[in-house]
């Protein structure tokens, strides 16, 4: 589903497409500011997000062939509730 298509669904809930299409942006700011702020967020029902650490190490560039050595990153993970890994 694409943005567009969820604004779409949300108008149809008796919102116009601009209210809708705020209420979306402003639903996911407020989320990641969530995950930024308190390393987390929980929907119940849906799901959790989580910052995760990933550890350094060596890869290899595709191209030469050659050892790299990748950073230390974070990123964000997601895992399911039961409810939601029930359905589907």
């Amino acid at each position: 589903m694409t943005k567009a298509e969820l604004v779409h669904v949300v108008a149809g809930k008796g919102l116009t497409k601009k209210a809708s299409a705020e209420l979306v942006d402003s639903l996911f700011e407020t989320i990641g500011k969530a995950i930024k702020k308190e390393k987390r967020f929980s929907y119940p029902g849906f799901g959790t997000w989580t910052v995760r650490e990933r550890k350094p190490r060596m890869g290899r560039n595709p191209q030469t062939g050659e050892a790299i050595k990748i950073k230390a990153s974070k990123t964000v993970g997601f895992k399911p509730s039961k409810e939601l890994k029930k359905g589907l």
